[in-house]
């Protein structure tokens, strides 16, 4: 077949239907695409899955009397040392971007992650799109929030993930996230056996 990329005479260099790029073009075109900031990390076999949304990093910093002096490193150093104990991998993902945990959220789907601890935290209100994420992918998960949110202003209060997690944990501080991760364990100690 002339112009193909097999056999024939050369390549293509035209443009294919629609006007779009085939050949040399289509080459140069995919060359230029952006490549994704953030690669997605991929997860242990029956591993847990903690997401921390916008902000998160600044814990210890920002404001300490509502969010505690503990920082994101501190936080999840000791749920990884807990979930080592159980022989169970956690991996964590802090982002400012929606995107970048939604697109973390569609790898848990198959890359053997049992049950995600969720610190939507400033998208509590907001994202459709973790929310549609969490759905899609049909894992189970805890919401948990540091302070209480239902103590605080009027628009903290509506969360969009509520009543599609298996529970929220608020107003707990750090120690939120390790009566989640003990629910987790349990979970998936329930389901290999």
């Amino acid at each position: 077949m002339a112009g193909s990329r097999r056999g024939g005479r050369g390549r293509n260099r035209g443009t294919a239907v629609n006007g779009a790029p085939s050949g040399d073009a289509a080459d140069a075109v995919l060359a230029n695409l952006p490549v994704p900031a953030t690669p997605v990390p991929r997860a242990q076999p029956g591993a847990v899955l903690v997401l921390n949304g916008p902000n998160l990093n600044l814990l210890g910093i920002r404001e300490p009397h509502i969010y505690g002096h503990d920082t994101l490193d501190d936080i999840v150093g000791k749920l990884q040392r807990a979930a080592a104990e159980a022989n169970i991998p956690l991996n964590h993902l802090q982002s400012n971007a929606e995107h970048v945990l939604v697109d973390r959220i569609q790898a848990a789907r198959t890359d053997g992650t049992k049950f995600i601890i969720l610190n939507p935290a400033g998208l509590t209100t907001t994202s459709v799109s973790i929310r549609d994420a969490l759905q899609g992918v049909s894992i189970p998960f805890i919401e948990v929030h540091l302070s209480n949110i239902y103590k605080r202003e009027a628009w903290r209060k509506n969360s969009l993930f509520t009543d599609v997690a298996v529970g929220s944990i608020v107003g707990m501080g750090a120690r939120g996230y390790f009566m989640a991760l003990a629910y987790a364990l349990e979970e998936i100690e329930k389901a290999a056996s």
